[in-house]
């Protein structure tokens, strides 16, 4: 039994027994976490440095990794983070704090490419240990949740587990890898990024559903992408989008106003796993019945 609130009956989750369960999985997959975070980092070096001049921004005429191997900061003094400032100069944390080509600080990136989507699946595998060890005791908790369970994403976000779990996890990098070089953080993750981009190159030569998405005419293409970018922005899913997101990928798709065959002829140029495309696709397929 796991635990759950003085006075609760034997076998009953909760909610703070499952967010418990999710910090287990996060301490398990530490690891795993961190050789991700290594992986990403590949490439940062070669970043230009960036600073805005009079509100501009504008590069320094050096690289991140030049700057890094020099000892000099590469964090922006204005719009970095307080909880990155005391940072080594030329450190993981350091570059973390840098200002990426979008004026946004790199720190947000990282966010969303890699704490966000793994705090998610530490969830949603949390969520899966708890329907299998006590599945009825789970049932109870989804319905004082108002939850069916047919959408583990809307579970975790009614409980609001996600949002504890990713500073966790974004401490946990840090404590790893902060204070680490640049250089070294990225050497250590180049074998992980050349697997990742060879898996994405695979994702993005495989088919991405069974049957041939319709064909719409270039205009029509680009604005239904237009409508399909603009959702996901407004939804703030995880990118690239995983596969327990589907559904809500879809519902966000369907109430900006694509049309079923508008939402197949996007998918493939859309950032989701080919697992979300393929449950995406089998969803518009069995709703209008083709």
């Amino acid at each position: 039994m796991r635990g759950g609130r003085p006075g609760q009956a034997v076998g009953v989750y909760d909610v703070d027994a499952i967010a418990l369960l999710c910090r287990e999985e996060l301490r398990e997959q530490a690891r795993t976490l961190v050789a991700e975070a290594c992986a990403w980092s590949v490439g940062l070096s070669d970043r230009p440095h960036l600073e805005r001049r009079r509100g501009v921004l504008a590069p320094s005429g050096s690289t991140l990794g030049s700057r890094a191997v020099s000892g000099l900061p590469l964090a922006d003094p204005v719009a970095g983070r307080l909880d990155l400032e005391d940072a080594p100069p030329g450190s993981f944390a350091d570059a973390l704090n840098a200002l990426g080509p979008d004026g946004r600080l790199v720190a947000e990136a990282f966010d969303e490419q890699v704490v966000v989507p793994y705090a998610l699946d530490c969830c949603l595998r949390a969520l899966r240990r708890a329907g299998e060890e006590q599945p009825g005791a789970l049932l109870e908790l989804l319905d004082d949740l108002g939850e069916d369970g047919d959408d583990p994403v809307a579970v975790v976000r009614a409980s609001e587990w996600e949002a504890p779990l990713r500073t966790e996890a974004e401490q946990l990098v840090l404590a790893a890898l902060g204070r680490v070089p640049l250089v070294e953080v990225e050497a250590e993750g180049l074998p992980l990024s050349l697997v990742r981009a060879a898996e994405a190159e695979t994702r993005r030569w495989a088919p991405v559903v069974a049957e041939p998405a319709p064909a719409l005419s270039e205009d029509d293409l680009a604005g239904s992408l237009f409508l399909a970018e603009a959702a996901l922005r407004e939804a703030g899913l995880p990118q690239p989008v995983p596969g327990p997101a589907a559904a809500d990928l879809l519902d966000a798709l369907l109430e900006e106003g694509l049309e079923p065959e508008e939402v197949l002829a996007v998918l493939p140029h859309l950032p989701v796993t080919e697992e979300a495309a393929e449950e995406v696709a089998d969803r518009v397929v069995r709703s209008t019945g083709a």
